[in-house]
């Protein structure tokens, strides 16, 4: 009884706190006047939050229209109130390694102590400046890879945002043709045969690291699936792709793969694989997509 009243009262506490913030969208400038925060700050901030115990970015969350996806979290404020309060001693860490917008929705590559190592991808869907929706992918942190690589180092720098739209087509089109429907003879068309740099944690570098981990799973009998796109975000030179499929022995999974391109060519690949638990056991009905 005394968990479910601190669960309350937190929850009271997170909601008053909002109703009260009117200015709480806004930072100040060097002159004292107020400025309206990003929505990708504002984002960035609330992840943050999680380690710093700031109680302003609570605010940038809707609190009449909250959905959430993570399927281990229940709905609305009382779900991220519930996640809050059962922080374990040392707190919780997050570092936000990249950070994107695409209109009204912002993704985050984070690395996160969240009960344990994880690497993650969120995204943040807002309205009228408020987070209204979240989804998100996380896995564990693993030893770097064939070549040295680990989930979160490599580029960072946005650019060529006037190539936003080109990216994110040329990217849908890799994964309908290439990891949905086989194409493989068409992967040059997509990938730069030179310089493909690879942050999965099993896969090494260029084509033939990728040609090696396709030949394990076929040899072993080990599914790699992808049957739906769900969504394609992008800034510049980044593009998300939010996929479902199968995975390994047939599991259920959603597929976050973040891609970078240059000059018309994806050169650099993260991804975050997250099994997919049964309907039984989710914690809002929302759904992973």
């Amino acid at each position: 009884m005394k968990s479910i009243s601190k669960l309350k009262l937190l929850v009271f506490v997170i909601v008053l706190f909002i109703c009260n913030s009117n200015n709480n969208s806004f930072s100040k400038s060097k002159k004292g006047e107020k400025v309206e925060l990003t929505n990708k700050a504002k984002a960035i901030a609330l992840i943050e939050s999680l380690e710093t115990g700031a109680q302003e970015p609570i605010g940038y969350i809707n609190s009449d229209k909250y959905i959430q996806h993570n399927l281990a979290v229940g709905d609305g404020l009382e779900g991220f109130g519930k996640v809050v309060s059962n922080a374990p001693k040392g707190g919780f860490k997050a570092e936000v390694l990249r950070a994107f917008q695409d209109d009204e929705y912002v993704f985050l590559h984070v690395k996160y102590d969240f009960f344990g190592p994880k690497a993650a991808i969120d995204i943040f869907r807002f309205e009228e400046g408020k987070i209204v929706e979240h989804w998100d992918n996380l896995t564990e942190i693993t030893p770097s890879n064939p070549s040295g690589r680990t989930q979160f180092d490599g580029y960072t720098e946005i650019v060529n945002l006037d190539k936003t739209q080109n990216n994110k087509t040329l990217v849908k089109e890799f994964v309908n043709d290439v990891l949905m429907n086989g194409k493989t003879d068409k992967i040059t068309d997509y990938i730069n045969p030179e310089k493909y740099i690879q942050h999965n944690p099993q896969i090494a570098d260029g084509l033939d690291g990728l040609s090696t981990a396709l030949n394990y799973f076929e040899e072993n009998g080990l599914v790699l699936q992808y049957e739906k796109i769900h969504k394609v975000l992008g800034e510049g030179n980044f593009v998300l792709t939010v996929s479902e499929g199968k995975f390994g022995k047939g599991d259920h999974v959603a597929y976050y793969d973040l891609w970078r391109l240059e000059n018309g060519k994806i050169v650099e690949h993260w991804d975050i694989i997250q099994n997919i638990p049964p309907k039984s056991e989710w914690k809002n009905q929302n759904g992973k997509f």
